[in-house]
């Protein structure tokens, strides 16, 4: 009995297993009392992929300066529908727009000429871009570094040409560049056979030379009144290579025109104080002149009116007329020794103010002669020393003749009676 029991309680535990195992039940209504079983299914997830993405960019590319490169570009969605673009590429690279081929054409003018350089990175922006909806698209970069396997040194290369001539006072200038081959050249030394000063130092490729060589930087002692400067600019890479270039410079003896031109201006201004202090001679000589000659004058004029009157006298009829008729002959002899001692001829004074006044033209002339031509005037060392030379050969002229500076009349009034009508009449050059 207990065993029939036990077998009804299996069957009826598998029976309600394989029920819940196929699905869930459901009954028909037109037959209600059949029951039919039906199977339900789930169906399987579906994952959609719509984020734009680039699914083969590499970070990093290496490229051979003699080779051609090229790169197929791919995304995750129809590449009909999309368009590339690049931004801050170096020279050469370029992307297709349509199919997102990335390509480089290998090209040494490139390197030669500076506009790419060897182990360096270059970074590179690219993007992809829906030609129907704008915020469909994705930006994205990675670097690129060409390489060459050849040894190139650099080297530096300055923008002059030696020797470079250059006179002193005036500024020497120019661009210390640099040719990098397969590694740049980080810093720049200089150094120079002579000693220099007050010069603007290159540092690093394309800066700028400056040096000004000052106007005793040429000896008398040099030869062609000329100095030769080595300059040394001694380039280093981060290896420890290093080049150098050497730039001769020619330096030639220069006049300092500031010193020549306040040598000059200060030997007329001498000169013309000197005119001024001859003029006051001059006029002081003159003055005398003419109060000698007034007096003399005089003297001239009382003689002959007594030896007129002595002849008038002589013939009248009264005897007293006649004795100071005979008497005044012999008074107009006694004023002849007598104007000699009071007022002596000045000839003296005239050939001195004679000579006062010539040299005065003359100097005004040399002033006149030798005026500068311009700021820069060449004579101006020669012209100096001519007025110079003038000064002196007049001062030793006029040793003997006295120079009192009178300060009773100002320049102009001395002019004007130097150059009046009568001074000219009277003092007229033959």
């Amino acid at each position: 009995m207990m065993k029939r029991l036990f077998i009804i309680i299996v069957i009826v535990f598998c029976a309600s297993v394989t029920v819940f195992g196929q699905g869930i039940d459901t009954i028909s209504p037109k037959k209600k009392d059949t029951v039919e079983i039906k199977k339900i299914i789930a169906p399987a997830p579906v994952y959609y992929d719509t984020a734009l993405r680039i699914i083969n960019l590499s970070p990093f590319f290496s490229i051979h300066v003699d080779s051609n490169f090229s790169y197929q570009l791919r995304i995750n969605k129809n590449p009909k529908n999309y368009y590339w673009y690049i931004k801050n590429s170096p020279a050469g690279l370029k992307i297709d727009k349509d199919n997102g081929m990335l390509s480089f054409k290998s090209s040494k003018s490139l390197f030669l000429s500076g506009r790419l350089k060897y182990d360096e990175e270059y970074p590179v922006q690219i993007g992809v871009q829906n030609l129907s909806n704008q915020y469909d698209k994705v930006d994205t970069s990675f670097l690129i570094t060409f390489y060459n396997t050849d040894v190139i040194l650099p080297r530096i290369k300055p923008s002059v040409v030696s020797p470079v001539i250059v006179e002193e006072g005036n500024k020497l200038s120019f661009n210390v560049m640099c040719e990098n081959g397969n590694f740049q050249i980080d810093k720049i030394l200089f150094s120079s056979n002579i000693t220099l000063s007050n010069y603007k130092l290159p540092k690093e490729c394309d800066d700028r030379f400056e040096w000004t060589p000052p106007y005793d930087f040429v000896n008398d002692k040099d030869k062609d009144k000329q100095k030769t400067v080595d300059l040394y600019f001694v380039g280093t890479s981060k290896f420890n290579f290093s080049d150098t270039a050497i730039v001769r410079v020619i330096v030639k003896d220069a006049m300092d025109y500031d010193i020549a031109t306040r040598d000059y201006v200060d030997a007329v201004s001498e000169m013309k104080t000197w005119i001024l202090q001859l003029k006051y001679t001059f006029l002081q000589l003159d003055r005398k002149i003419r109060k000698t000659k007034s007096y003399r004058t005089s003297f001239d004029v009382a003689t002959g009116t007594a030896g007129v009157t002595s002849t008038i006298l002589s013939t009248r009829d009264n005897p007293s007329a006649k004795n100071t008729g005979k008497v005044l002959p012999s008074v107009s002899v006694a004023l002849v020794p007598i104007k000699e001692a009071a007022a002596p001829n000045k000839t003296v004074d005239q050939n001195q103010a004679t000579l006062v006044r010539s040299t005065i033209k003359r100097l005004e002339y040399m002033i006149t002669d030798n005026k500068l031509s311009g700021e820069r005037d060449p004579q101006i060392l020669a012209k100096t020393e001519m007025l110079k030379k003038e000064l002196r050969q007049s001062k030793n002229q006029l040793a003997d003749v006295p120079t009192e500076i009178s300060e009773s009349m100002s320049e102009k009034q001395l002019n004007n009676y130097f150059d009046s009508p009568r001074v000219q009449r009277k003092y007229r050059m033959k």
